[in-house]
């Protein structure tokens, strides 16, 4: 590369000081353009990326929202047909947990958690590349039906035996789901392997465990949750491939198969998955209290505990979506105390945020709008998940609108809440501009009272016996009245997202141009310059205290004799080591994205498949093989004096 090429970040020259070795076919030079998209190892253009990508499917997946309430909004409504109506509930539950809600969360782990820990990049760029082009392989093949003659899937989001065996539907849209799925399997494990190993090893000097923040440690907890639980829904998604491709009868009920099983393998995952969604939104909610409350954070070891906690008892509850499967007395009774249980610290966590809170000098901005409206909303569905654990009460809730309103309420009144108010509250960092205070607050208004009109409604619906997933009803049963509201407040919640949407893009590019640290804020990304840097930190920073940046404010001299110290010891190493950009990883994916094409929408034709799935799986090869004979060579940056 050219020894004097600058920075896309800092416009810092680079030393190259290490040749390019002889097994490495092809090396990227640019350090701008679409290329360096494609090649970028850099965690903060990941994490970008991943937020660029959740962002645009969770729009995705609220236009599906909007036509499902288009169709629920009169009764005998003929806007979608049954089939449609199964096709958009099925896309819209898979889009927003696995294509938005869970790369967005992703975004977060990728660009904020290795500078709160003073580190430089994740243990593994590559890997973290590879795992976000995996990543977007998986989603393309999941939603190519919609440009297809079988069209999207229509099996339900949760896939339950026998709605998407070969029998009851025989269209390649469920083979697309159930590869796809296993695709973002295998980016979802690369990335916590790679944030796991990160947050162990590569965590600042005098960073202890005890001394990380929260939502580091939140980021720590749902990566072995992923590792742990993926396991039972891929086993679910193979075996179920192999009913619908070669026959076998694991679910197939004709054959002696257990549909049951299929309930068992994905909830195994399910919930966990649940704890997956929201303990990054409790990270995030960890974050924001402090900083606008001027105070630590109440109770932090209670809250890093009690989101260990929850992660272990996630595991435990699995069943108590199947009270009505007739798993009898004892196997109910265990799974609902569990379930009973599981309350507990999240209510720990609760009061440690009003602790926070008690006696602070509040700041009412707008990430502490959208954090305040988290707690609020994540109550609310706490209460309705609490009156699930009893059996009985299940039993007569159990697939109606009142268990839609309760997870709505804590995955999108929580878990989005507590990310957009995370948006608000890094985009200084990312982007060194501050979105306007009144536009902020005016869409978390809007959005606030638009998810309230939407799904406080649907509780009484519930109670008033709708089922959830019919699209259509007659006009005698009461439910016309809440379903028109419900709908007003779908538009009215849609109408509070663009307007967020459009001031986000707006102050990209037009917004209030801010310095370091714009929020005084308490750990150590605001520590640096905004936009970070490439390398993130000139100097490895030592820490002191548990609010790392907060103290080095208050012994500025202590802070800058170690500073220099350390910048004398990497002046001495030659700089500070950078790795080089890779298309391999991206090849890599590409190859799997091959072989998903191959298994899932080709043809079934067994010599079509085997061809095109072969091509994928060398293509993989050919990009692990490439990747691999790159070695561990990169270049030095020679930060500028001002980033110190």
């Amino acid at each position: 590369m050219d020894a004097t090429a600058k920075s896309h970040f800092t416009g810092h020259e680079e030393h190259a000081v290490a040749p390019t070795r002889a097994g490495v076919f092809w090396r990227p030079t640019a350090k701008t353009g679409f290329v360096s998209w494609l090649t970028t190892v850099d965690h903060k253009k990941i994490g970008f990326l991943y937020g660029v990508f959740a962002l645009f499917f969770f729009l995705v997946g609220g236009v599906e929202a909007l036509l499902i309430r288009l169709q629920l909004a009169v009764p005998n409504n003929d806007i979608l047909t049954a089939e449609q109506y199964n096709t958009m509930f099925t896309m819209h539950g898979t889009t927003m947990i696995f294509l938005a809600i869970m790369p967005l969360s992703a975004a977060f782990f990728n660009y904020v958690m290795p500078l709160q820990i003073g580190a430089r990049d994740v243990a593994f760029p590559r890997l973290n590349a590879f795992s976000l082009w995996t990543f977007v392989a998986g989603a393309i093949i999941i939603n190519l039906g919609w440009f297809m003659k079988d069209g999207a899937p229509d099996g339900g989001w949760f896939g339950y035996a026998p709605l998407t065996s070969k029998t009851y539907n025989p269209d390649h849209s469920i083979d697309m789901w159930v590869m796809g799925l296993q695709i973002l399997g295998v980016a979802s494990i690369a990335a916590s392997l790679n944030f796991i190993v990160t947050i162990i090893n590569m965590r600042a000097p005098g960073m202890t465990m005890m001394r990380l923040p929260v939502f580091t440690w939140m980021t720590l907890v749902t990566a072995f949750l992923l590792i742990l639980s993926f396991p039972a829904i891929t086993i679910a998604l193979v075996e179920l491939m192999m009913d619908r491709l070669f026959g076998t009868s694991f679910f197939e009920i004709s054959n002696g198969g257990m549909p049951i099983l299929w309930q068992h393998l994905f909830w195994i995952f399910g919930h966990p998955e649940v704890y997956i969604l929201i303990l990054p939104a409790m990270g995030v909610i960890s974050e924001i209290l402090p900083t606008f409350s001027r105070k630590p954070l109440f109770g932090y070891p209670i809250v890093v505990f009690s989101g260990a906690t929850i992660g272990f008892l996630g595991f435990a509850v699995w069943s108590h979506h199947m009270f009505t499967t007739g798993m009898g007395t004892v196997a109910t009774a265990a799974f609902s105390l569990a379930t009973m249980a599981i309350a507990v610290p999240t209510g720990v966590k609760i009061f440690n945020w009003i602790g926070t809170l008690w006696g602070g000098h509040l700041k009412m901005t707008t990430p502490m709008m959208f954090a305040l409206g988290f707690i609020w909303m994540f109550m609310m569905g706490g209460f309705s998940g609490i009156m699930h654990s009893a059996a009985p009460a299940d039993a007569q809730q159990q697939d109606s609108y009142f268990v839609i309103a309760h997870f709505h309420y804590v995955l999108i009144g929580g878990s989005l809440f507590a990310l957009l108010a995370g948006i608000h509250y890094w985009f200084p960092l990312m982007f060194g501009r501050k979105v306007s205070e009144f536009w902020g607050k005016l869409s978390f208004w809007v959005i606030f009272a638009g998810f309230n009109i939407t799904f406080f409604p649907m509780h009484f619906l519930g109670l008033n016996g709708m089922p959830r997933r019919t699209f259509t009803y007659d006009g005698n049963l009461g439910w016309n009245e809440p379903n028109l509201i419900a709908t007003i407040g779908a538009f009215i919640l849609g109408v509070g997202v663009f307007i967020y949407f459009v001031v986000m893009v707006y102050t990209y590019y037009k917004g209030e141009k801010v310095g370091r640290d714009p929020w005084d804020g308490r750990t150590l990304e605001w520590s640096i310059p905004n936009p970070p840097p490439e390398y993130n930190f000139a100097v490895t920073p030592t820490v002191h205290a548990r609010d790392a940046f907060w103290y080095e404010k208050h012994h500025k001299e202590e802070i800058a004799k170690e500073k220099a110290e350390h910048a004398k010891e990497d002046e001495a190493h030659g700089g500070i080591h950078m790795p080089f950009q890779s298309i391999y990883p991206f090849v890599a994916s590409a190859g799997l994205f091959i072989m998903g094409l191959g298994v899932a929408v080709v043809s079934y034709d067994p010599t079509i498949k085997i061809a095109v799935a072969s091509a994928g799986f060398l293509v993989l090869l050919a990009g692990i093989f490439m990747w691999a004979h790159e070695g561990n060579e990169g270049y030095h940056i020679h930060p500028n004096k001002e980033d110190l």
